[in-house]
This record gives C-alpha cells, sequence and structure tokens, in this order.
C-alpha cells in the first residue's frame, strides 16, 4: 500500500506525520551537534535523529531548547527520534532507558522510539553501550526477547512517552515475528539505504505493510575509513558515492549537488532521509531537495547503481548474536 505524502511529510500507520527530511546525529561530537542543530532548524528541518548510543543526546536537547526559545516555536512542531539502546533489551530496559533518553534531552516525549538493533548486548553499566570482553568482542546477550521488548515498547505509548513506536536494522523476518504479536504495528524502520544498497525486496515488504522506511547512511558513508571496513564489512562503493560519474551526470543535468540527487532518490521512493552533518553549507544544501524531481532516465541510471547485498556500508549481520 503505497504511503501517504502531503507537504514534504509522510504518514505512519498511526496517523502521525513523519517529515521525509531529517537530520542526522550519529557520529556528531557533542559540541558541533548542538549548533547543527539549530542551524538545520533555521534551515526548515524539523526531524531530528538521534539514539542513546551516540552519547550526544544533551547536546541535541540545548540545540532544541535554544532553536524553541529564540524563535518561540512548538515542540509539537518538532519531531524527534531517539533509541533503544542494545544494552537496554531486558525486561525494564525500554522504560528505563527511554526515561534517560527524555532526561537528556529535556523532553517530556519524543515522536518516533525505535528499537536500535535487533541484538541486545550485556553492559557492565548505563554508559558501556558496546561492551567488549577481553579479547575485544562484543559480549552478546543470547536471552534476548524481541516479543517480550516489543510488548514492553507499546507500553510506552501508552504511558505516553513517545507518539510512535519503531525497528531499526530489523530483517523481513524479524518484522513480521513482531507484527504477528503487535497490538501496535511497528510504524518504521529505520535501515541502510542508498544508491548502492537499495534494498528492493525489504521496502516492498514495508510498503505492503505499512511501514514507513528511513534510510541511514542515505549518501552512503563518505566519512568512513579502511580501517572501519575492517569491522564492517562494507563496501569502498558506498563510501565513494558522491563521487560516482553517474551521479555527478544527473547533479549537473539539474544544477545540484550529488548529494542532493541521492537523497531526491530515496524521498521519491516515499523513504524518510536522515543524512549526517554539522557542517553548515552541507546541511543547508542537503535540506534543498524539495525544488526538483528527477525524471524517469535518472531513476533507471540509479537504479543500476544497486549491488545488493554487496553494496552495504555497515553490516549487522556480522553482529554477535543470534539473528531472531
Amino acid at each position: 500500500m503505497a504511503p501517504i505524502v502531503k507537504d514534504n511529510c509522510i504518514f505512519l500507520n498511526d496517523g502521525h506525520r513523519m517529515p521525509l527530511l531529517g537530520l542526522g546525529c550519529s557520529r556528531s561530537v557533542a559540541d558541533e551537534v548542538e549548533k547543527a542543530i539549530e542551524f538545520a532548524f533555521d534551515c526548515g528541518y524539523r526531524h531530528i535523529d538521534t539514539a542513546y548510543n551516540y552519547k550526544n543526546e544533551e547536546e541535541v536537547g540545548r540545540g532544541i531548547k535554544n532553536w524553541l526559545k529564540k524563535t518561540g516555536s512548538k515542540r509539537e512542531d518538532l519531531f524527534i527520534v531517539t533509541k533503544l539502546p542494545m544494552i537496554g533489551m531486558y525486561q525494564g530496559g525500554v522504560e528505563k532507558f527511554l526515561r534517560m533518553s527524555l532526561k537528556k534531552l529535556g523532553l517530556g516525549y519524543v515522536d518516533l522510539y525505535l528499537v536500535h538493533t535487533p541484538i541486545g548486548l550485556k553492559g557492565k553499566n548505563d554508559d558501556d553501550t558496546f561492551p567488549v570482553d577481553e579479547n575485544g568482542k562484543f559480549v552478546a546477550d543470547d536471552s534476548t526477547d524481541l516479543i517480550a521488548i516489543w510488548k514492553e515498547m507499546e507500553k510506552m505509548v501508552d504511558l505516553g512517552l513517545t507518539k510512535s513506536i519503531g525497528v531499526s536494522n530489523f530483517s523481513i523476518k524479524q518484522m513480521r515475528k513482531i507484527k504477528a504479536i503487535a497490538q501496535i504495528p511497528p510504524a518504521v524502520n529505520q535501515v541502510e539505504m542508498n544508491a548502492t544498497f537499495q534494498q528492493k525486496e525489504l521496502l516492498e515488504f514495508c510498503r505492503e505493510n505499512d511501514i514507513v522506511v528511513t534510510a541511514y547512511a542515505p549518501l552512503g558513508s563518505p566519512g568512513k575509513t579502511t580501517v572501519l571496513s575492517k569491522t564492517t564489512h562494507g563496501n569502498p562503493a558506498a563510501w565513494q558515492l558522491l563521487q560516482n560519474p553517474v551521479v555527478k551526470l544527473i547533479s549537473d543535468k539539474h544544477n545540484v549537488s550529488p548529494a542532493q540527487v541521492l537523497l531526491r532518490y530515496l524521498i521519491e521512493k516515499e523513504v524518510v532521509v536522515i543524512p549526517k552533518s554539522v557542517n553548515p553549507e552541507r546541511i543547508k544544501t542537503n535540506g534543498d531537495v524539495f525544488s526538483f524531481s528527477l525524471d524517469e532516465t535518472d531513476k533507471a541510471a540509479l537504479l543500476l547503481l544497486d549491488l545488493g547485498d554487496e553494496g552495504r556500508s555497515y553490516c549487522f549481520s556480522s553482529c554477535p548474536g543470534k539473528q531472531r
């Protein structure tokens, strides 16, 4: 079923509206993200995506507070997303970590709360977000029960701590498992998606089941390094998407940036995009994606850039724990 899109927003299956464009905050250092958020709001963004794991929620919250105070705007005009960390995947962990995130953000509720990954980890404390053993391997919690976690996620809606709930990095199999028991079905699945990793089967499943897809790394991952690739098994082609000659030809044709082409391509598929940046020029340029459209020739050329599973830039299938 095709989602309803209006005024640069997409309607979720629970009736709430989600802006198609957001500012991603992953890997954004704390002293930069506060100003980046204020600038993004000034440029027209109304959607901010962060997570407990990013360890910048306090700075994100200050950016939100500063801008609301400066402009006199209303909190309800913004769409704020955060996520349950892997170390919170246990009974009681969902409410505990959501309340911790809300305190850091300085908010009474978030608009969307996501299960960050389908894999639980055993942290030594609440700051040990990526626990490893003496051999440097992640400490997985094989007792993680996705059904129990989802039941707790539903309670967060009932408590008014979040308006919508969803998942992140979930496979089709895992989403089917959640949908089969859900009283409140997932509204969103946030996954890596870009021109080299288009996830056609997953996107089709989500459309058929009225689940909106949010794309992280929609520009590939230009900031990644070969050192990082050793741990994530990413494809260098995804890191170099902004330099891809096909993308460059299309950007020249429309007199826009390669980043705008890549973002627009996903938006025209009714996919929400959350490009990450703290650079004012890039934030502004990335935000200008509603003033042009791609034609069928453009989209056909970009479709051919898909490398399937080989095109991913991140690889959660290599993470520890059973793929439930």
